[in-house]
């Protein structure tokens, strides 16, 4: 995946492949799951559609509930730019009647 593009959804730039690396590397995915699908019994869905960059980035910095707070002193501005083109890229899931274990 290539750099995002800076000013979309007025986040700075990020690179999702290096966001997928760093959501793993800083424990994101324990609560949120290896693709940001989030889960009812750890961590809400951050993917696709994550939240506006500025509460995103906000809440990461000085959350409200059971998360860790992810300071400046723990993970930089880039890594988190990073983490949310990660967030940006992921995929719609497929439509429920086109999962054939469904039918």
């Amino acid at each position: 995946a290539s750099p995002q593009q800076a000013g979309r959804g007025g986040a700075p730039a990020g690179n999702a492949a290096n966001g997928r690396k760093l959501f793993v590397s800083y424990g994101c995915y324990q609560c949120h799951g290896y693709e940001a699908q989030g889960s009812t019994s750890t961590g809400p869905r951050l993917a696709p559609r994550p939240l506006p960059w500025a509460q995103l980035s906000k809440y990461v910095r000085a959350p409200t509930n059971q998360m860790p707070p992810y300071t400046t002193k723990v993970m930089s501005d880039a890594d988190l730019a990073d983490i949310y083109a990660f967030l940006q890229n992921q995929p719609q899931p497929p439509d429920l009647d086109r999962i054939p274990l469904l039918k």
